[in-house]
């Protein structure tokens, strides 16, 4: 089975690889030593702080495993090649809610950097996903949990 293809910007492509360098170098020597303190300290079978280690050393490695694997399937967008005609993933766009009669402004990126407290979403969210193509002057109904949602595309732009 082909794994699936991560789309990444440039800067979430620096930010995993960041964490990765930093999961690998850093904590596994911190996490080596809480363990190695642990173990001096005699019975194993009743020291929390080597069981609460050894958790800690599994959770390491599981997120080194989970972020190798992004990264080996990670497809970057160059944000200065994305085409403003249409809306694309690596771009910022800004949209008019039609009922709450307000603008709002997203980033368009790959699922692993959505954070909508950043105004970072998704091109598999819903918003995302229905905004995907469409071009400046373009009302998009987006389907969510709440009901139908209508914007329109006012401006799309580099992300920088």
């Amino acid at each position: 089975m082909e794994e699936k293809k991560t789309i990444l910007t440039y800067e979430g492509l620096k930010k995993l690889e960041e964490e990765l360098e930093n999961l690998k170098v850093v904590k596994r020597k911190e996490v080596a030593g809480k363990i190695k303190e642990a173990r001096e300290q005699g019975d194993l079978s009743e020291n929390a702080e080597y069981d609460a280690a050894k958790d800690e050393q599994r959770d390491i490695e599981a997120r080194i495993e989970e972020l190798e694997k992004i990264l080996k399937n990670a497809e970057v967008v160059v944000e200065d090649e994305v085409n403003l005609d249409k809306i694309s993933i690596g771009c910022t766009v800004t949209v008019y809610d039609e009922e709450f009669e307000e603008e709002m402004e997203f980033r368009i990126v790959g699922s692993t950097e959505a954070n909508s407290l950043q105004g970072k979403i998704s091109n598999e969210s819903p918003v995302g996903q229905a905004l995907l193509g469409h071009e400046v002057g373009d009302s998009v109904t987006v389907e969510t949990q709440a009901g139908e949602l209508v914007y329109k595309v006012l401006k799309i732009e580099r992300s920088v």
